[in-house]
């Protein structure tokens, strides 16, 4: 069964993005914050512009673009859908927390005496481990 969450758009004609890219990134937001999940339905193009009174060409674009981003896709006669391979790359701020944690990750590993082809075998293992866990 789909679930019908509560996604209110917004535009804001102030920061310089097109509208679409707006509505892309709020739909990218929501579904890395878990607001949106695999299976959840978008707003139908009819609502999306009565909620912020928008061309539905533009929103028809937005979906598109999501769909081309692996994120949504279009069901004929049903609406759109976010999809169970939904991956949002992590934001600037989000990577760089990462790519910090992974570096006192390595500090800790090199610190205990661990060698990088140990390290690069654990990195591996991991991914491997986190593939079988997505599959």
């Amino acid at each position: 069964m789909n679930r019908h969450p509560s996604l209110t758009f917004r535009l804001d004609h102030q920061s310089g993005l097109a509208p679409y890219r707006q509505l892309v990134d709020q739909v990218r937001h929501a579904v890395s914050s878990g607001l949106l999940q695999d299976g959840d339905q978008l707003p139908s193009v009819r609502d999306v512009v009565t909620q912020i009174t928008i061309n539905p060409n533009t929103v028809h674009r937005a979906y598109r673009e999501l769909e081309h981003q692996g994120i949504a896709e279009g069901r004929a006669g049903l609406g759109t859908f976010i999809t169970s391979r939904s991956r949002v790359a992590p934001n600037v701020a989000e990577r760089t927390s990462l790519e910090q944690a992974l570096r006192d990750w390595v500090i800790d590993a090199r610190r205990a005496g661990i060698d990088e082809e140990t390290i690069s075998e654990l990195m591996r293992t991991a991914l491997r481990q986190d593939g079988d866990v997505r599959s």
